[in-house]
């Protein structure tokens, strides 16, 4: 891995310094540390004119240009790293990022099949913990623990280990956190009391269910979820719903492999009834496509007055800048028949290894996944420290500006995260790798997408409950072993 040496432009400028001061010779500087002067001609006025120039004139950042091309989620937390990239890190190495940014379901779609058919698109690529161990067994991605290894000070021992563990494979790191999350209730705690209620700190779906038709009306939502298509959006909620239901999408064969397709089972149905109903009687206008995005504008607008989704979004709501900063509470994600329901989830950054310029795309994905960007973006951010990365470096949690910004939020996610049941989501076994608001094998992508677009449209209204139940049956039984 290379880095451009700031020794090397120091020895340069000191030169050239002496040069124009002594007029005694023209200058001539290697590419490296080491450089050389050349006195076969007296110096000359012109030559000590441009000595003196050019010691002026030397740009105190290298000059070697590097560039990468990155693709990431579009949300909040990476449009604030997108901000700070020119000023704290392409100032100091000289390496420009261009980002491309994506809805989470095209950034998937891409994302999979660039990475997959040995595409160079892009050097660094967003994934989560879905893609991330399954891309490393195909060897797909670069294992990071190569290049953590000359990087001392990324320090990968301060990750919180499950984090660590869900972008794993066989030991090798296939990728780096940016932030982690689980998925929990949002509410506005004023809306809350003056409705005289209290929110349990772990609801179940039917309590929760009850406060947000009580607090619905014409002026604030009761409730926000997630309807738009996908396996990672609507896929992802309602899944987690589907677990604590007792339902899952297919049984498990003795080796792992996909079982018998379960989406005509009760449990399947009474979980996307209720889902559908919920939205329908207490839920966001256009809640068919809605998602993370659409939801936490609804909220910050004081349109909804509850919201189940990523913990990430804490950060947002409670950051400095705002509207609702100091108006919120916290709570588990529902639950069902199972103790626990919350998801677990990674956004992290990999290294394809068809990357053009994979030393320089780790010297990004260690800068953007450290403790030093953290420490940054907590100085920088306008929403100040509540809005840096969660989830992901033990070290965030144990410092003071963080614990002071985000007590209102950050044990809740910890609690959150370690609560998720990702080795034991659900009532029955489940195929793949672990996983809770997804299955863990590689068919999950279509399937759970098409699923989605089904019930996507039932949440719309325009076909039936079981007209979708009937669809995504036929879909997931194509895959079924």
């Amino acid at each position: 891995m290379t880095r451009t040496s700031r020794k090397g432009w120091s020895i340069r400028l000191l030169l050239l310094s002496l040069l124009a001061s002594f007029a005694l010779v023209a200058a001539a500087c290697g590419n490296d540390d080491d450089s050389d002067t050349s006195s076969d001609a007296p110096a000359t006025a012109a030559a000590t004119a441009a000595a003196t120039a050019a010691a002026t004139e030397a740009p105190a950042a290298p000059v070697e240009s590097r560039s990468i091309n990155v693709a990431i989620v579009g949300n909040p937390q990476m449009e604030d790293i997108a901000s700070l990239t020119p000023s704290l890190f392409t100032a100091e190495t000289g390496i420009e990022v261009n980002y491309t940014f994506l809805e989470e379901q095209t950034l998937r779609e891409i994302v999979t099949r660039d990475v997959g058919a040995g595409g160079e698109q892009f050097d660094v690529v967003m994934i989560g913990m879905f893609e991330a161990p399954q891309f490393g067994a195909n060897g797909w991605l670069y294992d990071l623990n190569d290049f953590a290894a000359d990087t001392p000070e990324w320090n990968g021992d301060d990750i919180i280990p499950a984090v660590r563990g869900g972008l794993s494979y066989e030991g090798g790191l296939y990728a780096a956190p940016f932030y982690a999350e689980s998925s929990f209730v949002m509410y506005r705690q004023d809306v809350i009391d003056a409705a005289g209620l209290t929110m349990p700190a772990a609801p179940t779906w039917d309590e929760l269910a009850d406060i947000a038709r009580t607090i619905d009306s014409d002026e604030m939502a009761g409730i926000c979820l997630r309807g738009k298509p996908g396996w990672g959006d609507l896929g992802a909620a309602f899944t987690t719903v589907l677990n604590t239901f007792g339902g899952t999408w297919w049984l498990a064969n003795a080796d792992g492999s996909i079982g018998a397709a379960q989406v005509d089972q009760p449990e399947f149905r009474e979980a996307l009834e209720f889902y559908v109903a919920l939205i329908n009687d207490a839920g966001q206008d256009d809640a068919a496509n809605a998602s993370f995005n659409e939801c936490l504008s609804l909220y910050q607008n004081g349109q909804v007055a509850m919201w189940y989704d990523a913990t990430v979004a804490a950060g947002i709501l409670e950051a400095d800048d705002s509207p609702v900063q100091g108006l919120n509470g916290f709570a588990l994600a529902p639950t069902k028949v199972t103790d626990a329901s919350g998801w677990l989830w990674a956004w992290a950054l990999a290294i394809p290894q068809n990357s053009s310029d994979p030393d320089t795309a780790w010297e990004y994905v260690s800068w953007a996944t450290s403790e030093e960007y953290i420490n940054a973006a907590g100085e920088s951010l306008p929403g100040g420290w509540a809005a840096v990365p969660p989830g992901t470096r033990e070290s965030t949690y144990a410092n003071p500006n963080y614990q002071a910004a985000a007590q209102a939020f950050a044990q809740k996610t910890l609690d959150a995260m370690l609560a998720a049941p990702i080795d034991n989501p659900g009532t029955t076994p489940r195929p793949g790798l672990p996983g809770v608001q997804y299955v863990g094998v590689p068919e999950f992508q279509d399937v759970g997408t098409r699923c989605t677009e089904q019930f996507s449209a039932a949440i719309a209204g325009s076909i039936s409950v079981d007209s979708a139940l009937s669809a995504c049956q036929d879909i997931a039984s194509e895959v079924s072993n």
